[in-house]
């Protein structure tokens, strides 16, 4: 019975990543306002009233979106606070999984979708786990300013430019683009990390980061967004 069970508790999931998949297509493609449940639906290949039994509202399945999200981001932090590699490496490689936890995951792509949409007892669970990671991050960038192991001189200001580049990532990615979720993370993730540091640490970065593009035999392209998007 308890095998049942379990059996029915994985297909339900799986629907439900299927259901997200499809969520996030139709969130993309008509923006969170216009989308219906109807057309959620239509791409999830389910009828509205078998739709419901797994969510009852699309505002139901952005807040699991972005609650899902935020548990991601926050287990990736704490992984960066046990880590005991110097701290630069422990803050790329968290931008390397907040990255990919954006256009790599099934519910990514909705994490930071219009947060004011949600009613306002779900939007405070959103807000406050976002305003809980943000806080751990700034207390990493404000250890390594105190330690000088970054140059920024405001942590406040470090952090929030630090997550908004990758954040944006988001908006411009595109699943069939030329570039793979992990290159465009590893990038983005190279990047934010040369914002916090100091100017020698940054031009060696870069220096090897030629050196590896060079080794793969090319200069990777440009992830370009279709035209017309930001």
């Amino acid at each position: 019975m308890v095998q049942f069970s379990n059996r029915r508790s994985i297909r339900a999931e799986t629907r439900r990543v299927d259901i997200l998949r499809a969520a996030a297509q139709i969130f993309r493609s008509r923006g969170f306002t216009a989308a219906g449940m109807r057309d959620i639906a239509v791409a999830a290949d389910l009828s509205p009233a078998n739709l419901y039994h797994y969510f009852r509202s699309k505002d139901e399945i952005l807040f699991f979106c972005q609650d899902r999200s935020l548990d991601r981001l926050l287990a990736a932090l704490t992984a960066a606070r046990r880590d005991r590699r110097p701290l630069p490496d422990r803050l790329r490689e968290l931008a390397v999984r907040h990255t990919l936890c954006l256009i790599a995951e099934v519910e990514g792509s909705a994490a930071h979708f219009e947060v004011d949409a949600l009613p306002a007892k779900r939007r405070a669970v959103i807000v406050a786990k976002r305003d809980r990671y943000e806080r751990g991050v700034r207390a990493l960038v404000a250890s390594g300013i105190a330690r000088r192991t970054l140059a920024a001189r405001d942590a406040t200001v470090a952090t929030r430019a630090f997550l908004g580049a990758l954040n944006w990532t988001a908006q411009w990615f595109r699943p069939d683009g030329p570039l793979t979720p992990e290159a465009v993370a590893d990038d983005i993730a190279d990047f934010a990390i040369a914002g916090l540091m100091p100017h020698a640490y940054a031009t060696r970065a870069h220096h090897a980061d030629r050196q590896r593009r060079t080794g793969r035999g090319r200069v990777r392209p440009v992830q370009n967004a279709p035209r017309g998007a930001a």
